[in-house]
């Protein structure tokens, strides 16, 4: 079988081709899935995607003229395949439903320790040669503070034992639990914890109508004038504008995001300057640095997560043509 994998990174080929175990034959593409490439997959059996791919009705339309029938997804997300579709049209969609919980989890804790500490208005006034020790620069210490856990599944579990490691007092909040205990992590209302909270780290997936803009204006009020906000789990989760007039009221500490809205536009390219990025939105909000540090999607950018988010791929490919379908199948 032929498989066309979009996104593969240069540093990445190697492991596509050792974790190869099934022979399929690899077309990797260095590209995220756009309207323009996705004729690149044609001739191929199965098409995979990552996260900023289009995985839209016209692109899930070319690929079934073409005799494709397995679009998987390399993620734990898929909000960018539209089932509906891939379901008329009698494509095949799995996804990848965990990888090492760690590779986000560090990440969620190095963006919060960072805004936490002030790291980031502390190295920009020393790298322009300003060694004085700012005001702003006063803060509290880690281990008798408090992190909240918005959705406390493996990923938001991992980054509370990494806390709790430092004696930092971890509460959660989770949908998806009746009790008053998800994963060794206490829960409590959405409310409580984020008015006790001084991180508040966000492991939840977009959902819309139901995780949309989850933390929105209301929200943010509810907040310490200094709680630092982090988003690893999707752009919409959080509304951006609200983000950003709480930042110039100073009525948020910090925000730290892996993720952005039109993350397929801005990620992956090399902008001459930060005014040059086509979301006005984003544009603004990142005017708000140092309180806003963004990543360009690299949580899972880490050795572990690659290995199990290809070698899953690879067997959800494998079982579903073996069988009909696989455990990680979505359509």
């Amino acid at each position: 079988m032929k498989i066309t994998c979009y996104g593969v990174r240069p540093i990445e080929v190697s492991y596509f081709e050792k974790l190869n175990t099934y022979n399929y034959e690899l077309n990797l593409v260095p590209a995220m899935l756009n309207h323009e490439n996705a004729i690149d997959s044609k001739g191929s059996d199965a098409v995979l995607l990552r996260g900023t791919c289009v995985g839209d009705r016209e692109n899930l339309a070319k690929f079934k003229s073409w005799g494709i029938d397995y679009v998987f997804t390399r993620t734990v997300g898929f909000d960018h395949v539209d089932l509906e579709a891939a379901k008329e049209l009698g494509i095949k969609v799995a996804r990848v439903p965990g990888y090492s919980p760690y590779a986000v989890a560090e990440l969620a804790m190095t963006l919060g320790m960072t805004l936490f500490r002030s790291v980031g208005p502390e190295m920009a006034n020393t790298h322009n040669g300003n060694f004085k020790v700012m005001d702003a620069y006063f803060s509290k210490e880690i281990h008798s503070s408090t992190v909240g856990i918005i959705g406390c599944g493996r990923i938001g579990a991992t980054e509370a034992s990494l806390y709790a490691g430092m004696g930092t007092k971890v509460i959660g909040y989770d949908t998806h639990s009746d009790g008053n205990n998800k994963n060794g992590i206490p829960l409590v209302s959405l409310e409580e914890l984020l008015k006790e909270s001084d991180i508040i780290s966000l492991h939840v997936p977009f959902i819309p109508g139901d995780t949309e803009n989850m933390i929105d204006a209301k929200e943010l009020e509810m907040m310490k004038d200094d709680a630092i906000l982090i988003n690893t789990a999707r752009a919409q989760v959080v509304n951006m504008e609200a983000v950003t007039k709480a930042l110039a009221d100073h009525k948020l500490g910090g925000y730290g995001a892996d993720v952005l809205v039109d993350e397929g536009a801005i990620f992956g390219n090399d902008f001459a300057k930060l005014s040059d990025l086509p979301n006005a939105g984003v544009y603004e909000m990142m005017q708000q640095y140092p309180n806003v540090i963004v990543t360009p999607h690299v949580g899972s950018f880490t050795e572990p997560a690659l290995e199990d988010m290809i070698s899953v791929s690879y067997q959800n490919l494998h079982e579903t043509v073996e069988t009909g379908t696989c455990k990680n199948e979505l359509v």
